[in-house]
């Protein structure tokens, strides 16, 4: 079965995103670049990375690759696209995240915002074996209502992520990375215009005894 993603288009998603009554991609972009501040790592990993909303905020002189996992290959391009200043820095790598047999590199920092919700928490356990990062750093959204996508001219695009979409709070992604080795480093919170809110939830692998 087709991964829904495959079906959205990017400018659909940016511009229903961008909008003054939605503001989430303005928000994940000022988020995404005090997540790259934040940890001293070279490599990279971003999940969903999209068109690449955020990546300006990574320094060439201090990251030797950054990762861009997406299942939608026009996305990738496109990223690949508008960021090819970054040269090699820059590998977009397409996969789905529920493949069982998923492969993917290894990676000092493994970010994910606004993606655990489409896999699942069994899912992204796994998909951080994979990786092996020493950090993990989630943005999910807190929903008001019973819509996870803001109202907007370009709603019904993603009526198909219904059918994957799982709601997410900030206790059971917290136990669920304890079960895989990782103790919660650093929280914090930013609302949206329409009373939802994006909660940034760092990990730190413990060290094995």
């Amino acid at each position: 079965m087709a991964n829904p993603w495959e079906k959205i288009e990017l400018c659909d998603y940016e511009n229903h995103m961008s909008l003054e009554s939605v503001y989430q991609l303005q928000i994940l972009n000022q988020m995404m670049g005090e997540q790259f501040e934040a940890y001293d790592m070279d490599t990279i990993m971003i999940l969903g990375i999209a068109g690449g909303n955020g990546l300006e905020h990574i320094d060439k002189n201090k990251i030797k690759k950054v990762y861009g996992v997406d299942v939608n290959q026009d996305f990738l391009a496109e990223c690949k696209k508008r960021y090819e200043a970054l040269g090699d820095v820059l590998e977009t790598v397409r996969a789905d995240l529920l493949d069982e047999n998923l492969q993917l590199p290894c990676a000092g920092l493994l970010v994910a915002n606004l993606l655990v919700e489409y896999i699942g928490y069994e899912s992204f356990q796994r998909i951080v074996g994979l990786v092996k990062p020493l950090y993990v750093s989630c943005i999910i959204q807190i929903n008001t209502g019973e819509s996870f996508v803001s109202d907007s001219p370009y709603v019904h695009a993603f009526d198909c992520l219904e059918e994957v979409h799982h709601q997410m709070d900030e206790q059971s992604l917290t136990a669920c990375m304890s079960q895989i080795g990782y103790g919660l480093k650093y929280t914090a919170e930013q609302m949206l215009p329409n009373g939802k809110k994006f909660v940034r939830l760092d990990y730190i692998a413990r060290k094995e005894k």
